[in-house]
């Protein structure tokens, strides 16, 4: 998901509920103003899944210093140590391609386009590529009532890309598709998820100005009943059995990859830069989302618990609006506040609220996962590069990395991702400093190499994503010498390329595309050379001509 050519946005993050890990009041807080629900009898359309029994909530008296603490000096545990190199191939990185948004229609019932879908699979096969990508909608697979599931449509999808020997990346999309880059489409979360919404508003998240965001639900209700009687994350985790169940023959075989959507666009961040109605542009600093009143429950226990209560009554009142610059605010500016006492009190609560959220999600995850042997589970991080040059890293801020000059705001994201053997999905892999606006001091590639660290340095593997549709050698280049040309160690688990469509099947692009995938998948070979690299992927253009024209008609239409 990205932004125009000089901009983007990407991909993954994840967390766990480590025992020991910190926990905020905010949850405690927040019960105290749970809207009051009972759990209506759940009838099954397709597949009925009984809901976990309710998560108490957690009362742990939350402390600044153990807060920064866990964020600056929290260690990866011992028992996924190796899974980096559990997950990596010896020679080179897989290449999978993401699906179409809208590949099952909205009904959930069957394939949209089913001939292009058969078409562009047997030429992907042919071209090399080991699978594909594709989101499995809440808004779709859960649409007709809390526990009713159909998960025809994604049946239909395994099946065939069985059939074709493609393995599948499933992402656990419990967003709403529309409003963010690269949304072609509108799904919206389940209708019974709205309702709820509509009821009580504060389910969604909300700006100073009191704006609501209806992408997904608010994380500070994480542990709250408010849907239908269960809270979201035990929505999250019966969706995710009621689709290990339904598709357990295909587990570890077809489906090798779980990834875990954790927030907008699938991301763990907030929804701090929305661009539906233009409340949002490139590359504005966007906006603090912590207005909801779980979230100020939350935000109001914190700072008391450090004895500041005068801190806890809203966000900065002066970090500016959405479409800023850092230099045209007080808090973000050189010297501003974010760097303050206070900014570093906020930016911890903000920032720790995030990983909790991960950290539940995750948790729920693992412990659906684990009995699926030859699945992994990741989660991604947004690839927010633009201001990265300044000493705030003010549009990083308001999305929930806490990650300034001074301080690392990835490092606590790979430390949770490594207790839980999960892979960091990052963005921005094919973009160069000098393709971007020099004024919004853009640096993808400084923001992947730091990202890269915090992985290796927690021992999780990290997956990649191109931000923009690019079909051109500089981009291909700057994937394989990123991902790819490195020492085993070092070398990406995984790279996922955006996306099939009729553009990725004209003639010269997937000429290009064939040697890219070549390149990739040979990477660490001593005797591949380009020339050859290029002959192969002429004769796999000229072999499947038939199957990516019939593709392209097929996606156009």
């Amino acid at each position: 998901m990205a932004l125009n050519l000089a901009h983007q946005t990407g991909a993954a993050a994840a967390v766990t509920a480590a025992p020991a890990a910190p926990r905020s009041a905010v949850v405690a807080a927040a019960s105290t103003v749970a809207p009051s629900a009972t759990a209506p009898a759940l009838q099954a359309q397709t597949v009925t899944v009984d809901p976990a029994p309710a998560q108490a909530a957690d009362s742990v008296k939350p402390d600044l210093a153990m807060v920064c603490q866990a964020l600056v000096d929290g260690k990866p545990e011992a028992e996924h140590a190796d899974v980096a190199a559990e997950v990596r191939s010896k020679e080179g990185v897989p290449v999978f391609v993401m699906m179409p948004l809208d590949t099952v229609r909205k009904d959930g019932n069957s394939l949209n386009r089913r001939r292009a879908v058969e078409a562009s699979l047997a030429a992907l096969k042919s071209a090399g590529v080991e699978g594909v990508m594709v989101d499995v909608w809440w808004g779709i697979a859960e649409a007709e009532g809390p526990g009713q599931y159909n998960f025809n449509g994604y049946m239909e999808l395994m099946e065939m890309a069985r059939k074709n020997g493609l393995k599948v990346q499933a992402v656990m999309s419990f967003h709403q598709c529309g409003g963010n880059v690269g949304d072609s489409v509108t799904i919206p979360l389940p209708k019974w998820v709205l309702e709820e919404m509509d009821k009580d508003q504060d389910l969604a998240y909300t700006d100073r100005s009191g704006r609501r965001n209806y992408e997904y639900v608010s994380l500070g209700c994480d542990a709250l009943p408010v849907l239908k009687g269960r809270t979201p994350i035990q929505c999250y985790a019966d969706f995710m059995r009621a689709f290990r169940d339904h598709f357990a023959t295909y587990m570890g075989n077809t489906i090798v990859e779980i990834q875990v959507g954790m927030g907008p666009a699938g991301e763990l961040r907030y929804p701090s830069y929305p661009e539906s109605n233009g409340t949002w542009c490139f590359p504005g600093i966007g906006e603090f989302q912590c207005y909801d009143r779980y979230m100020l429950s939350s935000l109001k226990a914190a700072a008391e618990a450090v004895g500041k209560p005068e801190w806890g009554n809203a966000g900065p009142s002066d970090s500016g609006s959405y479409k800023d610059w850092p230099e045209d605010t007080p808090f973000f500016r050189r010297e501003g506040g974010w760097n303050t006492e206070y900014g570093q009190f906020f930016m911890s609560w903000y920032s720790q609220m995030l990983l909790e959220h991960g950290e539940r999600i995750l948790s729920a995850a693992t412990g659906v996962f684990t009995a699926s042997p030859g699945v992994k589970i990741s989660v991604k991080v947004a690839g927010i590069h633009w201001h990265y040059g300044t000493r705030s890293h003010a549009a990083e801020l308001t999305a929930g990395y806490y990650n300034t000059r001074q301080h690392d705001g990835y490092q606590p994201i790979a430390r949770m991702l490594g207790r839980h053997g999960a892979v960091l999905n990052f963005t921005c892999v094919e973009m160069r400093d000098h393709e971007q606006p020099q004024d919004a001091q853009c640096r993808p590639e400084g923001l992947v190499q730091q990202v890269a660290a915090a992985a290796q340095e927690a021992g999780i593997g990290l997956a990649g994503e191109n931000a923009l549709p690019r079909y051109d050698e500089t981009a291909h280049d700057q994937v394989v010498a990123t991902a790819a040309e490195k020492a085993e160690e070092e070398r990406m688990v995984a790279f996922t390329y955006l996306r099939m469509g009729p553009d990725l099947f004209q003639p010269d692009n997937w000429r290009r595309f064939a040697a890219f995938v070549k390149r990739m998948s040979g990477a660490g070979k001593r005797d591949m050379c380009r020339e050859q690299v290029e002959r192969e992927a002429s004769g796999v253009a000229h072999a499947t001509q038939p199957l990516v024209h019939e593709a392209a008609v097929a996606l156009t239409n």
